[in-house]
Parts: structure tokens; C-alpha cells; sequence
């Protein structure tokens, strides 16, 4: 056995103190068979023995925590496991936190991770797919999908791509995620990680497939489309019309995120008829005589960020402090920057934030800066360009096949229920028809009770 990788209690207990103490070969009883089958099936009172006959077997049973039984003269040996390596406990979810649902999260431990999927999904049709990955580490990586609601085009096209990968190491499932996806030159995630049972289970049950990775509570999620990282878990455990408002102000969010500071430099550079004329009196006496331009400031706040990130955090909280009210006061006290400008560049940050999923984040940042270029250099014009080849990009992506703008190109109008707006559960009784072709219904709505009679 391996220290730090096998149970040494156990092995003390259930192995190491029945052959030595308890059990006892006696060649009349052998029958003419070997001691390794009476090792099995009368010594050894563990679960789960197996024989090993090859080096290549007997290492990786080594290095994943079994406990190996040689025997001199015997060109057989046992595997016997005995796995108990320490693993984080079932923590709440750091990334995804909500007010109402569960509070359970993923840890690094592939085998737990798959049975808190089964503790919610209790079907035979719950397929489970091992193999490995990584000719070095030999990751182990599960595949989950519900046999007879998943599309099997879906399932066969994530297996040939798993195949595919060839590479030494699988660390995390960045890894998989980057080898896997189908566009690669496009900042907008096309596969979905979560660190959620309850999403997860969710998924699953719309048709997709789910990934786990030995090694890290992220699981990822095939196909996606583009609303999906819109949608927050407490959608669907709070009424349908706050859900629905919800939903609506984080669509809002991402606009605002993504075209305010465009729209500022545009309307104070080209176009000062848009703007009253008691404001546009302001503006201009707060822009003379500053030196920055305004995209300054956000590559500014963009530092502050990441810098409160990767702080540890018994300073990160000073870090913010120290950004918000040093920095920006002593930008605008000088005349470094406008004060307009710390509005809209706080704004915009504060609507960063508003999304659930990280990733749909990080290409609203990056997509900052060449709309506020093409505004600083084209105005409203640049803008409207800009957005337009922004939506012609979002409708060339295909997720494992799937549109990524689906429902709306092409627009499937029963499959809107679940978009901009999410409609009561009862009304929810069909599953995204791209994602399954064979069991569409997901509730039969009750048919109502014929009138009773007076009589």
C-alpha cells in the first residue's frame, strides 16, 4: 500500500489482523486448490478482492489507494481495496450562492460528486461512463447522462472528442473544457461548469451530459446555449414572476456592462446634441483639462480587481477600500479623470457582477475595450457595427451541435418558456426540443374533472 493513499486502519483491521491472528491454512482443507482462493473467499472480509497478473495492473491498483497481496511462488496476485485518501468535505457552493435551495456543493472526490447526482436522480436510466484520461496522472473522469431523454448524437460526439485527447496530464477540467469545445477563437464559453448537484441534476434531466473530474468540484455541462448563463439555480425555487424579473434585469445588466462606457465616450465625443443642455454644461467643464482618456480608468478598475483576487484574503478587503475611496478620489480631486467617468466605469462593475455564471463575465470584459475603440473612433456608428458583428458571431456558434443562440435563432417559440422570461412550472411541460428528440414531455398537465352532477 501506498501511506497517504490507503486506509491503514482497515488494513490493519480487516487484513493484517486476520492473517496473522484468525486465519489458519490447513492442507486438508485445500481440496487442491490454491491459498489464494481460500485468501478470498474465507480470509479476506472486504468487498472488493480481485486478482492482479500483470505489472501494469498492479501499479495503478498501487497508486489509486488498493492494498496488493503477493504471495511467494504464486504468479498471481490480490487487489484489494482499501482506498481512503482525505478529501475536502460537502461544503456550501462558493461561486454559486443562493437564498433559497441547496447549500450543497461538489468537493474533489469523483465518487462522491457522482453519488450526490444519484441522491437526487434515483432512475436506472442514469448512466454512469468511466475512463481515464492523461497518459501520466490517469485522471479518472465520469460521463452521466439519463438513457431515453438524452439525444444519443450528443452522447456519441462527447465520446469521440474525449477520445481524441491526447496529453500527458488532466489537472482540472480547464483542461478537458479547452480540448473539447467547439470554437475555440471566440471569447463566449460554450460549455457550462457548475459546482451545483441541484443544476447539475437539473441538466441532466433537460437532456444534456454531464463531466465530473477526479480532482476538482467543477462540473461541466454539454450543450449549452447562450441564456443558460443567465440562469441561476433560484429561478426555479421562488415564483415564476420574480424569477422572470430577475431574469429580465441581468439580460439588462449585461447591456449595461458591455456598452456603457462605449456609449459615454460616443454621446460626449460626437454626439453632445443628445445630451440636455444643463448636463452636457457639466460634462464639458468636467472633461476640460483632463489628461486621461476615459479607458484609463477601466483598465484601472480592471487591475483593482484582479489584484483583490489573487490577494489573500486578510488584505483583499483593504485592497477594495483602498481602490474605491484612495484611487478614485484621488483621481478626480486633481482632475486625473472625471468624476462622470468613476460613475459609469462603478456602474458597469457593479452590473459585472450581476451575472451567475463567472463565465459569461469574462467576455463582457474582454469585449469592453474594442467597443469603447469603436466609439472613441466612429461613435453611435462604431457601436452599432460593432454589436452587429457581436450578434452575427453569437449565431455562427454550435454547441456539441446545438445552435448556441437556440431558442431564438433558429426560433423554436415553445421553447421560449424558459428564456427572457421563465413561466410557471405547471406550463414547463416540455424539454428543449434540440436537445431531445425522443422524450419531449417532461408533465402531463392534469385534465380537469368533468362536472359532477346535481343529482
Amino acid at each position: 500500500m501506498l501511506v497517504g493513499l490507503a486506509d491503514s486502519k482497515s488494513i490493519n483491521n480487516f487484513i493484517m489482523e486476520t492473517l496473522m491472528l484468525d486465519f489458519q491454512w490447513e492442507e486438508s482443507d485445500s481440496q487442491g486448490k490454491n491459498i489464494l482462493f481460500f485468501l478470498k473467499s474465507r480470509a479476506l472480509t472486504v468487498g472488493e478482492v480481485k486478482d492482479v497478473s500483470d505489472f501494469d495492473a498492479f501499479f495503478d491498483a498501487l497508486l489509486y489507494g488498493d492494498a496488493i497481496l503477493l504471495l511467494d511462488g504464486y504468479t498471481l496476485g490480490l487487489v484489494i481495496s482499501m482506498k481512503g485518501w482525505e478529501h475536502r468535505g460537502v461544503t456550501e457552493a462558493s461561486t454559486e450562492t443562493v437564498i433559497r435551495g441547496s447549500k450543497e456543493s461538489f468537493n474533489e472526490n469523483l465518487r462522491t460528486s457522482t453519488a450526490m447526482i444519484r441522491r437526487r436522480i434515483k432512475d436506472p436510466r442514469l448512466w454512469v461512463e468511466s475512463r481515464q484520461l492523461g497518459k501520466v496522472t490517469k485522471t479518472n473522469i465520469a460521463l452521466m447522462y439519463i438513457k431515453g431523454i438524452v439525444n444519443d448524437k450528443v452522447v456519441e460526439e462527447v465520446r469521440e472528442r474525449l477520445d481524441r485527447i491526447d496529453i500527458d496530464g488532466i489537472l482540472e477540467g480547464g483542461y478537458i473544457e479547452q480540448m473539447i469545445q467547439d470554437e475555440t477563437f471566440t471569447p463566449f464559453p460554450t460549455i457550462y461548469n457548475t459546482e451545483r448537484p441541484d443544476v447539475v441534476a437539473a441538466d441532466l434531466l433537460e437532456g444534456r451530459v454531464a463531466i465530473l473530474i477526479d480532482g476538482t468540484p467543477f462540473v461541466l455541462i454539454v450543450p449549452v446555449v447562450f441564456t443558460q448563463f443567465f440562469q441561476a439555480a433560484e429561478d426555479y425555487y421562488q415564483r415564476w414572476d420574480l424569477a422572470s424579473l430577475l431574469r429580465i434585469l441581468r439580460f439588462l445588466c449585461f447591456f449595461i456592462a458591455l456598452l456603457s462606457p462605449s456609449l459615454y465616450i460616443a454621446i460626449t465625443t460626437f454626439h453632445q446634441e443628445m445630451i440636455p443642455s444643463d448636463l452636457l454644461t457639466n460634462l464639458m467643464a468636467q472633461r476640460e483639462g483632463v489628461p486621461f482618456p476615459a479607458v484609463v480608468m477601466e483598465v484601472t478598475f480592471e487591475i483593482l480587481r484582479e489584484a483583490g483576487i489573487r490577494m489573500p484574503k486578510a488584505v483583499g478587503q483593504a485592497v477594495s477600500i483602498v481602490g474605491t475611496l484612495v484611487v478614485g478620489t484621488a483621481a478626480v480631486d486633481p482632475g486625473m479623470v472625471s468624476a462622470a467617468m468613476v460613475i459609469v466605469v462603478s456602474i458597469t462593475a457593479i452590473s459585472n457582477f450581476v451575472f451567475p455564471s463567472v463565465n459569461m463575465a469574462i467576455p463582457v470584459r474582454i469585449l469592453r475595450f474594442p467597443f469603447m475603440i469603436l466609439a472613441a473612433s466612429f461613435g453611435l456608428l462604431g457601436i452599432i457595427a460593432g454589436f452587429i458583428a457581436l450578434l452575427l458571431h453569437l449565431c455562427s456558434l454550435r454547441s456539441f451541435g446545438i445552435p448556441y443562440m437556440s431558442p431564438f435563432a433558429p426560433l423554436i417559440p415553445s421553447d421560449l418558456k424558459d428564456t427572457l422570461i421563465r413561466v410557471p412550472m405547471w406550463a414547463m411541460f416540455t424539454r428543449p426540443r434540440l436537445m431531445n428528440q425522443k422524450n419531449i414531455v417532461r408533465e402531463r398537465t392534469p385534465e380537469p374533472e368533468p362536472p359532477k352532477s346535481k343529482e
